[in-house]
């Protein structure tokens, strides 16, 4: 086992650290659990931790060992993992926790707040990160968990839980008065999660897909776009009606040449995600006037402090339990062994180059 690392300010370069420090299981401190990480997933969504790791705060929640000038990080992924060392008496040797993780083989939490359901990392260097991401799923607990489900939930629930925050977005603000949504780089699994939950949503307008020439079949195929189109044909999108732009490429360009093409019409863009992160310089055309920036895990916190905790769990599980059985239709999952797999593959994520139909899911 070792340490997958990125360099930060060009994370297309990797390294992989096998050293006593990142090989040998560490000691639990005081109030502290060692826990073992057996399997996580990995996606375009990890990339975008990656690329929005200094403006966001990802590089801050697992420090990287051996990094004397701070130029290293280690991309978060959602994962499984078993507790082996325990300081802490709520908390025994054997729980099985889900939730975000370094990729590497061991992570030492300092648990709070620790419910028979879940616990929080207390660690403070994670003090002031959002809950969302330091929240840990005692799964043992759970009524019915059937630990043949964990690949299914460690690649689909942290893009279909954004999916399903952006439908509700979308939906309390009345769809901004749009008419009908384009979803840019439609084929990612974030944009298909949110077309799922507006194809069950009767007061939904049309959903239109832009997509890359080499995913459009697949778009088309999955039957939940009222239209789809590659990039360059994206001047067929009717321009006469209000639109809201929901974006998970992050590509200056391709906005830029549609808020241009909708003029007037193009009433609210939403800015999600960076599947396109080396594209990103500012587009000429963009209407930054009329567009956010969406960062789920605020809109996680907001939608648990208005409904509670237990409440939104429950609507966003059976929403992510739905729309994984949907999904099943279309996914192939693409096991890989090791960190040291991770390094061979890394490339393939970095560049685009892994099928969208295709999820990736690392046994250690």
């Amino acid at each position: 086992m070792a340490e997958f690392q990125v360099l930060r300010n060009h994370f297309s370069k990797h390294r992989l650290i096998t050293s006593p420090a990142t090989e040998d299981m560490p000691s639990p401190g005081d109030g502290e659990i060692v826990v073992k990480i057996d399997r996580f997933s990995f996606t375009a969504n990890n990339i975008t931790y990656a690329a929005a790791g200094d403006q966001l705060g990802y590089w801050q929640f697992f420090p990287p060992s051996e990094d004397p000038d701070d130029e290293w990080g280690i991309i978060p992924v959602w994962g499984f993992a078993e507790v082996v060392a325990s300081n802490v008496e709520e908390v025994p040797v054997g729980d099985r926790l889900f939730g975000y993780f370094p990729t590497a083989s061991y992570l030492a939490i300092t648990p709070a707040g620790i419910t028979d359901q879940r616990l929080l990392d207390g660690a403070p260097h994670r003090a002031k990160l959002p809950i969302a991401y330091n929240s840990y799923t005692r799964v043992g607990a759970e009524p019915g968990y059937d630990r043949a489900s964990d690949d299914e939930r460690m690649l689909l629930w942290p893009l279909y839980i954004t999916s399903y925050c952006l439908w509700d977005q979308l939906q309390v603000n009345d769809w901004y008065g749009a008419s009908q949504v384009v979803l840019l780089s439609a084929s990612s699994k974030t944009s298909i999660g949110l077309a799922y939950a507006l194809q069950a949503d009767d007061s939904a307008p049309p959903v239109l897909a832009l997509t890359s020439e080499h995913n459009l079949e697949l778009v088309r195929d999955l039957g939940l776009y009222d239209q789809s189109l590659s990039y360059p044909a994206l001047t067929e999108i009717d321009a006469t009606k209000p639109t809201v732009v929901v974006d998970m490429s992050g590509s200056g360009e391709i906005l830029g040449q549609l808020h241009q093409h909708l003029g007037e019409n193009m009433v609210h863009c939403i800015n999600v995600g960076l599947t396109h992160w080396n594209e990103t310089q500012p587009g000429a055309g963009v209407n930054r006037d009329r567009s956010e920036f969406f960062f789920a895990p605020s809109h996680i916190q907001k939608r648990m402090k208005d409904w509670g905790p237990d409440e939104f769990t429950r609507k966003t599980s059976a929403f992510i339990r739905n729309t994984a059985v949907q999904s099943r239709q279309w996914l192939t999952l693409r096991k890989v062994s090791g960190l040291h797999d991770l390094a061979k593959v890394y490339p393939e994520v970095c560049e685009g180059r892994v099928p969208a139909d295709e999820g990736l899911i690392f046994e250690l």
